[in-house]
């Protein structure tokens, strides 16, 4: 008799996980991002959201909390109750390449956070401010040689600081690096000529580019853009250049499967939503909608490739 009192918490604390994801989600649900509003990874998070509380049945409500290049509000989320109702649409900064710039980082990417889906890939696009005499990559390098240059960037760590870092590696010139708090910001700086030039998200800066207040030069992706055909790629100049951007929803570890089960139901549906299908590629972005196997494979896999590249280009987070 006292053996069976004895196993009842335990059989209602294992009754406890499958009874709470069944009635989940029974409030609204946050979804982080890490950077500031009307950055790239906000408007792609603002695509889904309302698609993702359609089929919920629960507002999704999008928070921004920008700073550290994605760190800062990576790191709340990987710190938050594991119930399913805070997310974060991560990136390649605070996902795959934080850590390695900062060994002290308050979280682990896959020890304190559960992958659900990569949501997009997405091309930059190397562009600079009109007043830069240069119209080609190979012009750009020859300018970069003989003066000073800077590029902006969101953050330390992001794509855009990455994809600078891997042209001065690979090209052997130096251009100063000015960080920013997130895509919106930088990109400000640009069109006014507080810098010479930037790795761009395509997803904002493609308006910019056909108004002709900036110039664009190439794309760092490994091959041509759809949306920009006639930008050619930097790796046509440097050969092996790649350095693509990506964004993907993640929840606390030690949510509860079903639950993520869910989550990733509903995203994947958001991703493939012919109209959302169609602003994300009308804007460069290209939707993955991967396993949470497939995108925690490809997050170890991109945080050993950038790791060498932080060691190699010796990067900080100054």
């Amino acid at each position: 008799m006292k053996r069976s009192l004895l196993l009842l918490p335990l059989l209602a604390a294992g009754l406890a996980l499958p009874v709470a994801a069944q009635s989940y989600p029974a409030k609204p649900v946050r979804v982080v991002v890490p950077f500031p509003p009307g950055g790239p990874t906000d408007i792609v998070t603002r695509l889904m959201a309302p698609k993702m509380a359609e089929a919920l049945g629960q507002q999704v409500v999008v928070e921004n909390r920008g700073g550290a290049g994605g760190a800062i509000g990576t790191e709340m989320v990987a710190k938050a109750a594991p119930d399913g109702y805070t997310l974060v649409m991560g990136t390649i900064g605070g996902l795959a390449v934080a850590k390695s710039l900062n060994p002290k980082l308050g979280y682990d990417t896959l020890r304190d956070l559960a992958p659900i889906t990569q949501s997009v890939s997405v091309t930059s696009v190397l562009v600079v401010h009109p007043s830069v005499p240069a119209k080609s990559v190979k012009e750009l390098l020859a300018l970069a040689k003989k003066g000073k240059l800077n590029y902006a960037s969101s953050g330390n760590g992001t794509i855009t600081h990455l994809a600078g870092e891997l042209l001065k590696l690979m090209a052997k010139v130096d251009i100063t690096h000015v960080a920013y708090k997130g895509g919106a910001p930088a990109l400000v700086a640009l069109v006014s000529g507080e810098v010479d030039m930037s790795y761009e998200n395509s997803l904002i800066i493609t308006p910019h580019i056909k108004s002709g207040k900036v110039r664009g030069l190439a794309v760092t992706s490994a091959k041509r853009s759809a949306l920009l055909p006639e930008l050619p790629t930097i790796g046509e100049t440097l050969k092996g250049y790649s350095a693509s951007g990506w964004y993907g929803l993640l929840a606390p570890a030690g949510t509860p499967r079903p639950v993520i089960t869910r989550l990733h139901a509903e995203a994947v549906k958001a991703l493939r939503a012919p109209d959302v299908v169609e602003k994300l590629s009308g804007q460069g972005a290209e939707p993955v909608a991967s396993s949470p196997e497939e995108f925690t494979a490809f997050i170890r896999s991109e945080t050993e490739k950038w790791a060498n590249l932080v060691k190699a280009a010796n990067m900080r987070t100054d």
